[in-house]
């Protein structure tokens, strides 16, 4: 029986130690993930040269300066039609994706994300990157993967909504 912390007993009794370790294995990710990306909301929507079209450090400046080579460059041309709306966009949603995340709430919608936003900033921001294993979101884009194929196991709401609605059916 799977619990919202996920327990540690089986229909026939207790669950080895690998098989509780399967079901956690996810945990550590999922927690370094939704952390990251809550911090990089915030700390993206408090900055104020970040929420700029244009400057040091802004949002605007940073996709002119990518747009050359960028993987995609129309996809840069169409946050560049707005560098403020694009910021807010990108922080809002690495926002509710994190959150969606550490708390388990929709979780492979939340990963899925994720997921969206390393990989639209790897084929923009990150494209030019050489060798591309020093550009980090390609490899957020990996992290994200795993939580999609397997949402959240283990302390998370959907566990929590999924049982309540077999105890009450």
């Amino acid at each position: 029986m799977q619990g919202y912390g996920g327990g540690s007993y089986g229909p026939d009794g207790p669950r080895g130690l690998r098989e509780q370790a399967r079901e956690y294995a996810l945990l550590p990710l999922r927690i370094f993930l939704g952390v990251t990306f809550i911090y990089a909301g915030l700390d993206k929507l408090t900055d104020s040269a970040f929420m700029s079209a244009s400057g040091p450090g802004s949002i605007g400046g940073m996709m002119s300066g990518v747009r050359d080579t960028s993987a995609i460059p129309a996809l840069v041309d169409l946050a560049l039609k707005s560098p403020e709306g694009f910021g807010y966009a990108i922080a809002i949603g690495e926002l509710a994706v994190g959150l969606g995340t550490l708390v388990g709430l929709w979780a492979r919608l939340a990963a899925l994300g994720g997921a969206l936003i390393s990989l639209s900033l790897w084929l923009t921001v990150c494209w030019q990157t050489e060798p591309y294993y020093y550009g980090n979101d390609l490899i957020y884009l990996m992290a994200w993967l795993p939580l999609v194929l397997a949402g959240a196991a283990v302390f998370s709401a959907d566990t929590f909504l999924a049982s309540r609605r077999r105890r009450s059916r």
